[in-house]
């Protein structure tokens, strides 16, 4: 049979090989991801996985430090999060390309992240975004987002599908080369077979998600590609696309640390479930679940 999601203490004992008595000297020290509800021990098997591995590997001996930054894309869930939390990460997001090269470098602790791979048709593959090489990364689901077009207050233009962005005159916002959307437009222009020298393009490009949401809002351009949470925190209206994951990469021994670990705890209570609804476009059903281990 399939172990469950929490083990009990002696469940525990047996997955690790080690006598009850030495669980709860590990539980004492603070040393062992556990939880304690109704004066009861579980451990969450996942994070029991990640802990073994990291000191099995000793991914902590690692000459320079990591500065704990986190870049990749921006989220405003998440953003909100950091700050509410008191994680004491601190924020460079510049899009998911240049989150993944910052992580690699080793001059970030965690990168999020929501690339689209057309030919796989599969967020976030490690093989495609050059990450094989890190034999300690982790992929942490953070939330299923919506993302969709972002159009003016009452959709002055009657768009109904994707198609309809290459109509002469509409402007399209846009994001930078290495953002996540820009990797999903792309797969999406050339799925419906719409050349992008036929769109005209916004000027400058828009930097966040909630950039290119105010140039909508302002009048700058006329639609866009982007994520409900944005389109929602200006007013806009909303024509959803296609479903997408955002991931939280990282180093196995960073999932440990206490900035990530106050994060993904803060992320667990009511206050934060009832921010992703008031957001809108969030799935945070599978928040916290590993879905890659190196």
């Amino acid at each position: 049979m399939p172990l469950p999601a929490y083990l009990t203490t002696a469940e525990a004992a047996e997955y690790l090989r080690l006598k009850e008595r030495k669980v709860y000297d590990l539980v004492s020290q603070g040393v062992i991801p556990c939880v304690r509800i109704t004066g009861k021990l579980l451990f969450p098997r996942q994070r029991i996985d990640l802990w073994l591995m990291n000191h099995l590997e000793g991914d902590d001996a690692i000459s320079a430090p990591t500065p704990p930054v986190l870049v990749g894309s921006q989220d405003p869930l998440l953003e909100w999060a950091v700050k509410e939390s008191n994680a004491e990460l601190a924020m460079l997001c510049q899009g998911s390309g240049d989150g993944v090269q910052r992580l690699v470098d080793g001059r970030a602790m965690v990168a999020g992240m929501h690339i689209w791979h057309a030919e796989s048709e599969r967020y976030n593959d490690p093989a495609t975004l050059g990450l094989t090489g890190m034999r300690d990364l982790v992929l942490i689901r953070w939330a299923k987002r919506q993302q969709g077009l972002l159009l003016a207050p009452g959709n002055p233009h009657g768009l109904t599908r994707l198609e309809d962005v290459a109509r002469p005159g509409l402007r399209l916002a846009h994001r930078q080369p290495d953002a996540g959307v820009s990797h999903l437009l792309q797969g999406l222009l050339a799925r419906h077979r719409i050349e992008a020298s036929q769109l005209t393009w916004a000027a400058h490009p828009s930097l966040s998600e909630d950039d290119l949401a105010l140039a909508i809002r302002q009048g700058e351009s006329d639609v866009g590609v982007g994520i409900e949470a944005a389109a929602r925190r200006q007013g806009l209206a909303f024509i959803p696309l296609q479903q997408e994951h955002f991931d939280l990469a990282m180093r196995r021994r960073h999932y440990f640390e206490p900035a990530m670990q106050r994060l993904l705890d803060f992320a667990r209570c009511e206050r934060f479930i009832q921010r992703a609804e008031a957001l809108g476009g969030y799935d945070i059903s599978e928040l916290g679940t590993v879905m890659y281990n190196a």
